[in-house]
């Protein structure tokens, strides 16, 4: 109660910044500056297609988890483990192979640990939410290896407001689950080149419904709150700001709870050298202390989790050398303690994870209309941990790894991409080390200490087109695993002292990590044609999208868990006064699944929202209504590990208010 009653106080006192906001005639909002862009330090295009989601989707969207705001980026799935924990899948993969930052920082957390655990980042004070893959995610480590999702949020100021107070307050109520949200921030310009930022958050809901009836044990309660400052002197800025934490959340194939609290310290500056061969220095810099604890409907507490985690980075960027046109070169340091205790700690016992790594990423033309990227990184990681054999272990791992992309302008609207590289990943803690019972997926695993740097060779084409009316975007890509690291189902059970028998005599499935081949190859895209561009600004487009990823094991079967192809449509009308928007996707069924694994059947998802703004002299007002999953469609997600207990959400109609004047 006493976080609830902060969370409220917080968010009122941001109200006086937004009424005064609203009494300013509205600007433009400011430019965000290379120095926040996942892909390139150059803020120019990349080989490969970088995916963003914007703030007005992420609120329309809603969900508790940031993956809820990607679910329409082709390509992207999710975990979909519960509503309090859910990551982002990027091309069948996941956990340790997507890494998920926040301002360019580490999310710090354990929840590529287990899926049940959640990720201390809400989508509800993200400004916007960006999807590398290609060439940049050699700057963010090995664990990269499918891509980089960075939810940027401005809590250390990176432009210097526009206005004297920036403000926004927004609300919103779902059917679905009783939901209600609230979330609030304001940007000030102090003078003396001083920026401040605040912002919070409340989320309530209750179990959610489903075609079936109500998903038991589905609830999501969070709240977060956090303050930042910057100085800015000519072109460099000093910035450091906290931020925290707290959910509890139902796990619905289970009758557990997770109750979750984060702080976490972050410091982001930029400064500006112009001097001979220097141009630029970049540091981000974060430290978090997390803990969640697992806890019965009795109020006992099972297992307590703790991660505390330093992460730095800094980034050269120099002027032009040669014919190198763009240049930037950067060192990363980690360090990451981690902990159980409880009944689940013999799931994994005390871990240390070091790495220091240096990379550099560069750009040159080859004519005026071919641009070639490369990157490099060199990473050391030594790993201590306790296998099940008992003997402490300490292992260390240094992958290498490069790419090369090109990036061809055929025509004045149309842009194909090649990028190829060879990108090495160490084995995570719990490849290496996992050696008992997890409650929350229900599964008895085994790690392997004597694994080995696992390392996918890829290649993968794009094409970009841009005719005004005309816009479509699409990628094929193909990747050759060596030493690929998965998650085995035996077929068998066991108990919480890892007696395994054959069959399903036992509560947990047990799991063994392994290594072999594997094979990733799949296509994604979409599209949109403008039907139509009235005078006043207006523009009603037709939409398509769609993706599929085909993964298997060159030892024979499929790799597990991969979600199913998806392919739809629909269209969106923008206006000064309104917009609206409506998307259908069929989601195909997923046949081609793991081991001991199960089917999942296709369902349909149909979506649509309208927004609007009556008021002309305060278009930062807005009304909106959307409807999520409006079929009504059964909904299982080939992803989770739990899909034959859980059934996704049902019809949910959101209403969302929004005050603003940026």
């Amino acid at each position: 109660m006493r976080s609830q009653y902060m969370m409220g106080a917080a968010i009122a006192a941001l109200l006086p910044a937004a009424a005064l906001a609203q009494q300013s005639s509205p600007k433009a909002p400011a430019t965000t500056p290379n120095i926040v862009v996942t892909a390139s330090p150059f803020g120019t295009d990349t080989a490969t297609i970088v995916a963003k989601v914007d703030r007005n989707t992420i609120l329309a969207t809603g969900g508790s988890n940031i993956a809820d705001s990607l679910q329409n980026v082709p390509g992207i799935s999710a975990t979909n483990f519960a509503s309090g924990a859910s990551r982002p899948i990027i091309r069948g993969m996941d956990a340790n192979r997507v890494r998920l930052l926040e301002d360019g920082s580490s999310s710090s957390d354990v929840s590529d640990i287990g899926p049940d655990h959640g990720v201390p980042i809400d989508p509800l004070s993200a400004q916007s939410i960006e999807v590398v893959r290609g060439p940049a995610t050699l700057r963010y480590g090995s664990q990269a290896i499918g891509g980089v999702v960075n939810v940027l949020n401005n809590r250390v100021p990176t432009v210097m407001p526009t206005q004297p107070v920036q403000g926004e307050i927004n609300s919103s109520y779902n059917t679905v689950n009783n939901g209600a949200e609230i979330s609030g921030l304001a940007d000030v310009n102090a003078g003396g080149g001083f920026a401040l930022h605040a912002d919070a958050f409340y989320r309530y809901t209750d179990n959610y419904d489903t075609p079936l009836g109500t998903q038991q044990n589905s609830y999501f309660h969070g709240d977060g709150l956090s303050g930042g400052a910057s100085y800015f002197t000519g072109d460099t800025q000093l910035g450091a700001a906290i931020t925290h934490y707290d959910a509890d959340y139902g796990i619905p194939s289970d009758t557990t709870h997770i109750v979750m609290h984060q702080t976490k310290g972050i410091t982001r500056d930029h400064i500006d050298i112009s001097s001979g061969a220097l141009k630029a220095l970049d540091v981000w810099g974060s430290y978090a202390d997390y803990q969640h604890q697992e806890v019965e409907p009795d109020g006992e507490v099972d297992t307590t989790f703790k991660n505390k985690e330093w992460d730095g980075r800094t980034e050269l960027t120099l002027n032009p050398i040669g014919p190198i046109s763009n240049i930037a070169v950067g060192a990363e340091v980690q360090r990451r303690r981690f902990s159980a205790l409880g009944v689940d700690s013999s799931y994994l016992f005390p871990t240390l994870t070091q790495s220091e790594a240096g990379y550099i990423f560069a750009e040159m033309p080859l004519t005026t209309r071919l641009r070639l990227q490369a990157a490099g990184r060199v990473e050391h990681t030594q790993i201590n941990g306790t296998p099940a054999d008992d003997v402490f272990n300490k292992a260390r791992f240094t992958p290498v790894s490069g790419s090369l992309g090109a990036l061809f302008d055929l025509t004045s609207t149309v842009k194909l991409g090649l990028t190829g590289s060879s990108t090495g990943r160490a084995p995570a803690q719990t490849e290496l080390y996992a050696r008992g019972g997890h409650d929350g997926p229900n599964t008895f695993e085994t790690g392997d200490p004597n694994l080995k740097v696992e390392r996918a060779n890829s290649l993968e084409g794009t094409i970009r087109v841009n005719s005004g009316k005309f816009r479509f975007e699409g990628s094929a890509y193909y990747t050759w695993f060596h030493n690929y690291i998965y998650g085995d189902l035996t077929g068998r059970t066991c108990d919480d002292d890892g007696n395994c028998v054959d069959g399903d005599g036992e509560e947990l499935r047990e799991l063994n990590y392994r290594q072999g081949g594997a094979r990733f190859r799949g296509l994604e895209g979409q599209a949109s044609y403008a039907l139509l561009n009235t005078a006043g600004g207006g523009k009603f487009e037709l939409n398509a999208l769609g993706d599929y990823t085909r993964a298997t094991l060159t030892q024979g079967g499929n790799v597990p868990r991969i979600p199913p192809y998806r392919v739809g449509g629909g269209f969106t009308f923008t206006s000064k006064m309104a917009d609206a928007s409506l998307l259908y996707l069929y989601v195909g069924r997923q046949n081609k699944f793991g081991a001991f694994d199960t089917p999942t059947p296709h369902y349909n998802q149909l979506n649509a929202q309208i927004a609007l703004r009556p008021f002309k002299a305060y278009p930062g007002i807005q009304l909106a209504v959307v409807g999520q999953n409006l079929t009504n469609d059964v909904q299982r997600a080939a992803t989770a590990l739990n899909k034959d207990e859980v059934v996704l959400p049902g019809r949910n109609v959101r209403f969302v208010l929004k005050f603003a004047n940026f």
